[in-house]
């Protein structure tokens, strides 16, 4: 597709996404740890919703870019946040717990999603992946696997992004009563917590030693999306009769290879950060791509289901989480 026709809609997304990225930069906001992602997509819907179907049909290629091409780049680049030699300092037995939580939540997600409130497939397993790996960029990850409709996507990404920050109130409250050291907090807090910004937010309410150790644990959750998405592959491709065929997410690989790229290479401060920041705003312009196409009466339609889902996993990881950071790490 040639460059003049993705112009209007990828100019427009790039805005938006430029506008969350400012915004999240701001003393007050920065305080309340709302992220780039969550304020771009937030834009994204106001301006989609508003306009409507007056948005020019010529807008549809680029936003379709953003929403696929900038999203798979954002998801390789943020393999750069994370070292094999993170993981190997967290021992065992804080893998172990991110691998427990990791799968009970996914388990718990489909199960209580599909059984119990009767949500079709995309809409609880998009939740259950947010819940238990890592928030919104684990929904769009998700998502380009699944290819579920933009409305699905944003509701699961509204309610991980909704209780992942009541963590930041809840989870400095509830340390004085937990019976943990300031490590075992942090351990239990990166294995439970929904983004890499709100793990950021609770550990440095304790201390130093419990947000080193939170970012490492939940960094290495992070990393589980990569099994996750070839499990999913894998599964999709048999659902839809391929015998054998396994659909591998290309940018899972590639996510692999930026996290090997980074634990050999030490990239010079500046130029790491310089990337982070394209990392950021790539994963914030495909958001607001997304927003634009997510209109509020589908969001309705799908009903309080999907925002029940989310709190019972919100309570799982919480009360089952501690007692499973007891019993493997504590």
């Amino acid at each position: 597709m040639r460059l003049p026709c993705l112009f209007p809609g990828l100019a427009v997304a790039l805005l938006l996404g430029l506008a969350g990225v400012t915004l999240a930069a701001l003393p007050a906001l920065a305080r309340m740890q709302l992220s780039a992602l969550t304020l771009a997509i937030v834009l994204g819907m106001l301006l989609g919703n508003v306009v409507g179907d007056r948005l020019p049909a010529t807008f549809a290629p680029g936003i379709a870019f953003a929403q696929r091409s900038l999203l798979r780049t954002g998801v390789v680049l943020y393999g750069l946040r994370i070292s094999f030699q993170q993981i190997t300092a967290i021992g065992p037995g804080a893998l172990a717990l991110d691998l427990a939580v990791v799968g009970s939540t996914l388990a718990l997600g489909l199960w209580i999603g599909r059984r119990w409130l009767g949500l079709d497939r995309d809409t609880a397993l998009l939740t259950a992946c947010g819940s238990a790996i890592c928030g919104a960029a684990a929904v769009l990850a998700t998502e380009r696997v699944l290819r579920a409709e933009p409305g699905k996507v944003a509701i699961a990404i509204a309610s991980v992004v909704l209780f992942g920050t009541l963590n930041i109130f809840l989870y400095p409250q509830l340390y004085p009563h937990l019976g943990l050291a300031p490590l075992e907090f942090g351990v239990y807090a990166g294995a439970t917590v929904h983004e890499v910004a709100q793990v950021v937010a609770v550990g440095n309410a304790i201390g130093p030693q419990a947000t080193d150790t939170a970012v490492i644990v939940k960094l290495t959750r992070v990393l589980l999306l990569v099994p996750f998405l070839f499990l999913l592959g894998g599964w999709q491709a048999r659902r839809g009769g391929e015998r054998g065929a396994i659909s591998v997410p290309w940018f899972a690989l590639a996510f692999v290879g930026a996290c090997a790229f980074n634990s050999l290479v030490a990239l010079p401060p500046t130029l790491r950060a310089r990337l982070l920041d394209l990392d950021t705003l790539l994963l914030a312009t495909a958001m607001a791509a997304l927003g634009l196409e997510t209109r509020f009466a589908r969001v309705r339609a799908l009903g309080p289901k999907p925002l029940l889902l989310a709190l019972l996993l919100f309570g799982w990881l919480a009360i089952g989480g501690y007692w499973l950071t007891r019993w493997l790490v504590g």
